[in-house]
């Protein structure tokens, strides 16, 4: 009997010997916008890769999208940050910080962990519940987790980056305080997520530029190590798998990642460059590595995009698992480019090529 995608992706996370890299890709609701009845087609011609996918099930007049994902709709969220965005299913940026002025800390109340989701929909526990019992009976992998920018980004959508990089450079003690703050709250969403009995938690934020990690090593250690054990540990004791996603360049930080319980980390793959993330990661945790979405995939040949996608595979793959590879498709990516990725995704599952 052939491997379930549960069964193959845990193998794939814990060095098992999966029959196929997991592979998925991720359409951003700009490119559905962009794209519609083009990337349906792409996505019907793929199953493997959109299970359960049908023409027509998308209203493309009708889209909504996230309140921190509208264009020109200011939207303030459950901390009292305030979010723009320039375009329809684009993540904006924070452009008002609640505690920009220390002196707002003293009055200041975070939001209940479990009735609000930070900047997005808060999960119906009860539906959640229902969901993972329909996807356990169908052998389909159950995850959860927290809000993309949980902590480390949470700090400077409440202080302002430059206000918080002045607090880390100068050890403000009160930033200890805004710390407990923030990882209280996140501990407890932890907690109710773990109840729920997943497979595998997300953790995603950013933490680096184009060019290096936005803090030091040292500071991390400091200030992100801790509470991110603390969040992970007890997921790592129930059994339950700890994806870490961060855009920009971090491999200087995967020490302190894999010391704060990472399993799979999901870097992305050009700003790091892949012998780096092959010397930093391959072999001691899992690498769900985000394929190029910054120039290959949007602007580059099909041609180039199947290379890519091969050289990442013969860099970080292994028969004993240990990849896994994401690709999200932003503006302005082609279908023909989107094409391209799924076909050879797709490949990776059906041609033996995934066990590299």
């Amino acid at each position: 009997m052939p491997m379930s995608p549960r069964e193959n992706y845990l193998r794939a996370a814990r060095f098992e010997g999966p029959e196929w890299i997991p592979a998925r890709v991720h359409i951003s609701p700009a490119s559905w916008q962009h794209l519609r009845n083009e990337a349906e087609a792409v996505c019907a011609r793929h199953p493997l890769l959109f299970p359960g996918f049908r023409k027509g099930q998308i209203d493309f007049d009708r889209m909504t999208f996230r309140p921190h994902q509208r264009a020109g709709r200011p939207y303030r969220d459950a901390w009292g940050c305030v979010w723009r965005t320039t375009m329809d299913g684009i993540t904006g940026e924070v452009v008002e910080h609640p505690l920009a002025d220390w002196s707002a800390f003293e009055s200041f109340e975070p939001p209940d962990s479990l009735t609000s989701n930070d900047h997005i929909e808060t999960p119906v526990w009860e539906e959640v519940a229902a969901r993972f019992e329909r996807r356990r009976a169908a052998g389909e992998l159950c995850g959860g987790g927290l809000p993309h920018g949980h902590f480390f980004m949470r700090l400077y959508y409440l202080r302002g980056f430059e206000n918080l990089m002045l607090d880390i450079a100068t050890g403000d003690p009160r930033l200890d305080a805004l710390i407990e703050m923030v990882a209280a709250h996140n501990a407890a969403k932890v907690d109710q997520w773990l109840s729920l009995g997943p497979d595998v938690l997300h953790f995603p934020e950013d933490l680096g530029t184009q060019s290096a990690s936005m803090i030091s090593p040292s500071h991390f250690a400091r200030y992100v190590t801790p509470v991110y054990h603390r969040l992970m540990a007890p997921a790592r004791r129930a059994g339950v798998l700890v994806h870490v996603h961060s855009d920009g360049h971090v491999v200087e930080l995967a020490d302190e990642l894999i010391a704060a319980g990472a399993d799979i980390v999901n870097p992305q793959d050009l700003c790091n460059g892949l012998d780096d993330l092959r010397r930093a990661f391959k072999g001691r945790v899992c690498i769900d590595l985000d394929v190029d979405r910054q120039s290959v995939v949007p602007f580059g040949s099909p041609a180039e995009i199947r290379e890519l996608i091969e050289q990442e595979v013969r860099t970080l793959g292994s028969p004993a698992g240990g990849l896994m590879l994401t690709v999200g498709i932003y503006p302005p990516t082609p279908p023909e480019n989107l094409e391209a990725v799924c076909a050879a995704f797709e490949a990776l599952q059906t041609d033996g090529s995934g066990r590299s």
